[in-house]
């Protein structure tokens, strides 16, 4: 990637992974970048799980399945589950006193960069949020008492091919105070 804007514009949701496997070294770097997230007060209210083995692999696939949905993830040869820890005293104050919960915050920001730090290294995500949460936990040994938020597919994408973004106009989402 030359610059930022490059890889952001590369970075699109994957519904078609080729087989290959991920490598260990690059899933490493991936967590690395996002344990180096910001976080409020610097309460880092995340843990990850990350699964890359086939036969792991196919028994969490079923899991983001109900309703028909995320069909594509039973050919997802790694997932990053993003678990949503306790934040620290002085996140929990700030919280309170500004009548706003910062971890759901946090753990957006440690995905982007879970995604983007995916697309740095020539893998392709998806981010999902449909799941089912207890048979996922019971599958990992994740704590009941744990929030599973997020699960995202990594992996190679089977085209190269770059979708073109359709987002809302620069107009209709920012204005400047004069």
């Amino acid at each position: 990637m030359n610059d930022f804007y490059d890889l952001v514009m590369r970075r699109e949701s994957c519904h078609d992974f080729l087989e290959t496997p991920v490598e260990q070294e690059k899933l490493n770097k991936i967590i690395e970048i996002a344990r180096l997230s910001p976080s409020a007060c610097n309460s880092q209210p995340w843990s990850f799980v990350v699964a890359n083995k086939p036969e792991v692999c196919s028994k969490i696939a079923p899991c983001l399945q109900d309703c028909g949905l995320n069909k594509f993830s039973e050919n997802c040869p790694a997932f990053i589950i993003v678990i949503e820890e306790k934040v620290n005293f002085k996140t929990i104050i700030g919280g309170v006193t500004h009548n706003q919960y910062y971890a759901p915050i946090d753990l957006g920001i440690a995905t982007a960069h879970i995604c983007l730090a995916a697309s740095d290294l020539g893998l392709s995500t998806c981010i999902m949020g449909w799941l089912n949460e207890s048979k996922l936990k019971k599958l990992l040994s994740i704590n009941q008492t744990k929030r599973i938020r997020l699960v995202i597919g990594v992996g190679y994408a089977a085209t190269e091919e770059i979708h073109e973004k359709k987002r809302k106009s620069f107009d209709e989402i920012v204005r400047y105070i004069k």
